[in-house]
């Protein structure tokens, strides 16, 4: 003979599903969030990566130019000349 399920039983079915259902929903509800993000974030960089390396690349050479300008100011300054002295003749063979 089979016992028959108190009403007890029923309601904890009940709230165990109901609560389950819950955690899942805000699980899925996280989950898209977390990839909208990533690809809103994906997009953005994507679109803008011109402006991001130009960024990148100011802030390079400002810090390389920037601490050569203070150690050595002239340097950084400097004109660089039209024209090189003659060049240096290659060596002769010894004969022997």
């Amino acid at each position: 003979m089979k016992k028959k399920p108190s009403s007890t039983t029923n309601i904890y079915k009940l709230v165990i599903e109901f609560t389950m259902q819950k955690i899942v929903n805000i699980i899925a509800i996280a989950s898209g969030v977390v990839s909208l993000t990533v690809v809103g974030i994906g997009g953005y960089v994507y679109v803008r990566k011109d402006a991001i390396i130009e960024s990148i690349k100011e802030k390079a050479l400002g810090s390389i130019t920037g601490g050569l300008s203070d150690a050595l100011p002239g340097i950084v300054d400097a004109e660089l000349p039209d024209a090189t002295g003659a060049p240096i003749p290659l060596p002769t063979k010894p004969s022997f």
